[in-house]
């Protein structure tokens, strides 16, 4: 049974310090691991935390910057070329699986001694439904959709996760905007949100921005944990009713829930 989430980084994709937001979910018992995203740095803060690419049972992507994706180069090569390794399993939305090897990962994976590579040869696949779920450890994962950048001609989503362990409902954004009408429903049913946060003196307008989620009911702020932030100072995130702001290799235990409420 899942045990653990552990946040492998708790930054943004510049960060220098706090290595990128990418988190993982342990089953201790059955030494099985989930990682939500896999960023450029993710050997760096797996080795931090005293794992490594072989520990590594199942990823899930939500989409495909590279603080979220960049890693998965790493991750394929290693577990592919390590005779130890068995194939990871890899939960994705299936409109983003032909983007991510189309437009991120062929142009480093696709050629092989011998062979031509598809994504399938280094990950066992499950393409998910738009708004669907997976299965992962006996636990169902909802996929969120959110909305991370808008072009002008089409939605850039990512896709966040909602799921209960252990009697604790996680609401877990991924890369958002600011949008308190969409994530509403999901705000209420969640009794702990980890939010994507923006620090910077400027707003990019692609993540939500700590001044944008101060404006959030309390009963919503009282349940948030902050993380995706800048290296810049940080501000004092429990005097203004969230839980505060996550930091590297945090770790909370679905055994004690003071663990989430930061008690």
């Amino acid at each position: 049974m899942i045990d653990k989430l552990v946040f492998l980084g708790s930054g943004s994709a510049f960060t220098m310090k706090n290595r990128q937001s990418n988190a993982m979910l342990v089953d201790s018992d059955n030494k099985q691991t989930l990682l939500i995203d896999a960023g450029t740095d993710i050997r760096h803060s797996l080795f931090k935390v005293g794992y490594s690419y072989s520990d590594i049972s199942a990823i899930y992507i939500s989409h495909a910057h590279a603080d979220h994706a960049g890693g998965l180069e790493y991750l394929g090569f290693c577990t592919f070329f390590d005779p130890r390794c068995s194939t990871p399993k890899m939960f994705i939305s299936g409109g983003l699986k032909s983007r991510l090897w189309n437009n991120t990962l062929s142009g480093g994976m696709q050629s092989l001694q011998g062979d031509i590579a598809e994504m399938s040869t280094y990950f066992d696949i499950t393409s998910v439904p738009k708004n669907g779920k997976f299965i992962w450890n006996e636990t169902s994962f909802q996929l969120i959709q959110t909305v991370h950048i808008v072009n002008g001609f089409s939605f850039e989503h990512s896709y966040g996760l909602l799921f209960t362990i252990k009697g604790i409902t996680i609401f877990y954004t991924s890369d958002t905007q600011f949008a308190p009408n969409q994530l509403k429903d999901f705000y209420g049913l969640a009794d702990i949100i980890f939010h994507d946060c923006e620090t910077t003196p400027f707003k990019s307008g692609v993540h939500a921005h700590y001044e944008e989620l101060l404006t959030l009911p309390e009963k919503t702020r009282n349940k948030m944990w902050l993380y995706h932030y800048g290296d810049n100072e940080k501000p004092d995130a429990r005097a203004a009713g969230f839980r505060g702001f996550v930091d590297i290799g945090q770790s909370y235990n679905f055994n004690d829930i003071k663990s989430f409420k930061g008690e």
